[in-house]
């Protein structure tokens, strides 16, 4: 993350900090997240919920739709993007949704054009459409968003895309634009 918020010197110049922090007992180090470096840090209750977590891992899938700036969805700034249709960025205004943490679609920041990333775990994001189309349509009902008037699915029409569909039976209407959801 210090790469990512453009920190003097990156993880080099907040190292000693972090270290000053671990043995004032404030942070712990450790191997918090998978295919990273030995130098993590997290606060004691963030290492105990991550601990839990991963105790507790339940079969339902769990589904989160974030900010793509968010700081808890580390790709496009600790990890790279998986392989997809499009060019996903860490910009204002778009989301990403995640299937345990792995993410499986994302909106850009105008809420036009989807793209999905095939490197879900368990499958295809397609084939786990019924988890994250759902997802999507929650940011109109919570109110984060005030419509998604999606015109294009990885490059191609909307109304006209395989995943149609399924848009529609999660309440997206066919209109001149495309699937569009107020």
């Amino acid at each position: 993350m210090a790469l990512a918020e453009g920190a003097e010197g990156g993880f080099a110049g907040v190292y000693p900090v972090l270290k000053l922090l671990e043995e004032r007992g404030e942070v712990r180090r450790g191997y918090f997240v998978a295919g990273l470096g030995a130098a993590q840090f997290a606060h004691e209750g963030a290492a105990e919920r991550l601990r839990t977590e991963r105790e507790s891992v339940s079969a339902e899938p769990q589904v989160r739709t974030l900010a793509a700036v968010d700081t808890a969805q580390p790709y496009g700034a600790a990890l790279a993007w998986p392989e997809s249709s499009g060019n996903p960025t860490r910009t204002v205004g778009a989301h990403v949704v995640l299937i345990d943490g792995i993410p499986a679609a994302y909106l850009d920041r105008g809420q036009r054009s989807l793209i999905t990333f095939d490197t879900v775990e368990g499958g295809a994001a397609a084939a786990r459409i019924e988890l994250w189309v759902p997802a999507l349509a929650q940011l109109v009902e919570d109110g984060r968003v005030s419509r998604v008037e999606l015109t294009t699915i990885e490059g191609e029409p909307s109304a006209s895309h395989r995943l149609a569909p399924t848009f529609k039976a999660a309440g997206f209407q066919t209109g001149y634009r495309g699937l569009t959801l107020r």
